[in-house]
């Protein structure tokens, strides 16, 4: 009888090991927070947050932060019949109202414009759900922008400027937003390299040739927005204007933003992306204080004449080595696409 019990408990304990070691894991990127790390494995409910938080008790920071390169232990998905009523009812919904069906229903970005290692994008979650976003990226085709110098190599602003956004763009698709991609480039995708290639084959949506004229490019830019934002009617919309500054190379800068004077809800949208900066930095950079703030400005072509509450973001100082960090690594420019995300989910869930 007792070698029969030992046995029973000999078995229960091998099957807790076994079990423990099929728990799945994941390392924590740049940039990452707990909800941006559950959200990539399908995993984003209050309940699943909580018990990410249980299960990794003692490896997370004193402020409840990722530490980058540390593995943490994952969740267990939801029920699988859970999970299909979930989607069937989310289908029933986005058969009722088209325009919440988001960018993996509507041939807005064709998927090479990812790239081969970032496409098809697969949709996590329907967090921003109706949520409409014009994404202009500074600069592109004649007009490179502010350069940078980095050893031999020349660092144009449109460059990254366009990476930055377009994994925006596809963060967003992630959470079932409707995005709309102001500039396109049709061959260069995402791209992980430190010096990005410059050249001039961007155009600008949906297919038009981008002129040398700074005004009659962001006229046509605009228009396009307010052309779409009609066409959008009574839904969330926003447009991010991405642009990297260009100063004196002794000057190190924080992202900062701008926004119209006139236009409440761009001030508040550039609140909410300016407070997870904050944040961030406070958890990333400890002793360093974030120095970048929220500002008017009623001269700037998009944020004056876009009817989409929009607000104009300036990513660093592209001559400055400093600077140049978050831009020539790719996890940085990961961290920042994710965390402009964030602050844009929050504003979308705070509306």
């Amino acid at each position: 009888m007792r070698t029969a019990v030992l046995l029973v408990l000999l078995f229960l304990i091998s099957g807790g090991a076994f079990s423990q070691s099929k728990a799945r894991k994941a390392v924590a990127r740049r940039g990452d927070g707990v909800q941006v790390l559950l959200q990539r494995y399908g995993l984003n409910t209050r309940q699943q947050q909580q018990q990410f938080r249980r299960l990794n008790q003692g490896r997370l920071t004193k402020a409840g932060g990722l530490v980058v390169g540390r593995s943490y232990v994952l969740p267990a998905a939801a029920p699988k019949a859970a999970t299909t009523a979930a989607k069937s009812k989310a289908g029933s919904r986005q058969a009722r109202n088209p325009t919440s069906r988001g960018i993996s229903t509507q041939p807005l970005l064709p998927a090479k414009l990812f790239g081969p290692r970032y496409s098809p994008v697969p949709v996590r979650d329907r967090a921003l759900r109706g949520a409409v976003y014009y994404l202009s990226p500074g600069h592109g085709g004649p007009d490179p922008g502010a350069i940078g110098q980095y050893g031999t190599h020349n660092l144009a602003e449109d460059e990254y400027a366009y990476d930055v956004t377009i994994r925006l763009a596809r963060v967003l698709m992630e959470h079932g937003a409707t995005v709309y991609m102001m500039v396109q480039d049709p061959n260069d995708g995402i791209r992980d390299e430190a010096v990005l290639e410059t050249d001039h084959d961007e155009i600008g949506y949906p297919n038009q040739v981008i002129p040398l004229s700074q005004v009659y490019r962001l006229r046509k830019r605009i228009a396009e927005v307010n052309r779409l934002h009609t066409r959008h009617k009574g839904a969330y919309q926003r447009l991010i204007a991405l642009h990297v500054d260009s100063r004196s190379a002794g000057q190190n800068i924080d992202v900062f933003f701008y926004h119209h004077p006139g236009n409440a809800l761009g001030l508040r949208l550039a609140k909410n992306i300016h407070k997870v900066f904050t944040a961030r930095y406070k958890r990333a950079q400890p002793n360093r204080p974030y120095s970048g703030n929220v500002s008017e400005r009623g001269t700037l072509y998009e944020v004056r004449n876009s009817r989409a509450p929009a607000v104009f973001m300036e990513l660093g100082n592209i001559r400055n080595s400093k600077d140049q960090r978050r831009f020539l690594v790719p996890d940085n420019r990961q961290a920042l696409a994710n965390w402009i995300y964030e602050g844009l989910l929050a504003d979308y869930t705070k509306r």
